[in-house]
């Protein structure tokens, strides 16, 4: 087992596998308390825009996914703001149009793209030192606005009326974390894709939500989950070979599975 460190690009697939479990442990526990999975699954395709217009200008494609992730992130903050009625609808539309923009600007791209299907359904195996810099980097934005905003995060998590009354700007602290969650996603992106990556942002979160009894209790566990996921997995696609976000993914709902029987049985 341990000759696959001798491989940069097996290290480099681990460190990334701790760095984004580390992010998804931390969001993913409010995603889950406060149910946005849809609107993050909203916020996780309109990163396949931005990817795509990276293609066509010709310039890294994670940043143009952190932009456009952000600005679907504001979006998805600005229509709970105005509480739509058509909110499903437009958190709908803003999926198909992210996508369908990303195949768009790669159609329009000269020449091959050969790691298009990379950031469908992720290559851990691919991760540059670069990516992993900016994933650490990423890291640090995300503990550290947590950290200086938990009291509030926490507020408005469990109690958004109360939270209005005592004059808390709830909106803006929705805008911070949709952000975060934007941040998140894009960090995601190479592990398992943009189309399981809302199952990697929930399922540790979920698991965890059946033991814990605080928050931060429960971003631990959720952290640890994550990371017994994404490495164990991780191993299953090298030996195996087997798509490794699919891996991660498959590992990942039988742990869910598990936890949840396990939770079952000691209620009776």
């Amino acid at each position: 087992m341990l000759e696959i460190f001798q491989y940069d690009f097996m290290v480099n697939a681990m460190l990334a596998s701790i760095l984004a479990s580390i992010a998804c442990g931390i969001i993913g526990t409010y995603i889950v308390i406060k149910r946005l999975v849809f609107l993050s699954g909203g916020i996780a395709h309109s990163a396949y825009g931005g990817i795509g217009l990276g293609y066509l200008l010709s310039f890294n494609p994670i940043l143009g996914a952190v932009g456009s992730s952000i600005l679907g992130a504001v979006f998805v903050s600005k229509m709970r703001k105005n509480r739509s009625e058509n909110e499903d609808t437009l958190i709908g539309i803003i999926w198909a149009f992210g996508m369908a923009i990303g195949v768009l600007f790669i159609g329009l791209s000269p020449g091959y793209v050969p790691d298009l299907m990379s950031y469908l359904f992720g290559n851990i195996l691919t991760v540059s030192k670069t990516e992993i810099l900016l994933m650490a980097f990423a890291d640090f934005i995300i503990i550290f606005l947590v950290i200086l905003f938990f009291k509030e995060f926490r507020s408005i998590t469990f109690d958004e009326e109360y939270s209005k009354t005592a004059g808390l700007n709830v909106d803006f602290y929705y805008l911070i974390l949709f952000i975060l969650i934007a941040v998140t996603i894009v960090l995601l992106i190479k592990l398992v894709g943009i189309i399981l990556v809302v199952a990697l942002l929930t399922i540790p979160a979920a698991i965890s939500k059946f033991f814990a009894k605080s928050l931060s209790q429960m971003m631990f566990y959720s952290i640890l989950f994550g990371l017994i996921f994404t490495l164990v997995g991780l191993l299953f696609s090298y030996y195996l070979n087997l798509p490794s976000g699919s891996a991660i993914i498959v590992l990942s709902v039988f742990g869910y599975f598990i936890a949840y029987g396990f939770k079952k049985l000691s209620q009776k």
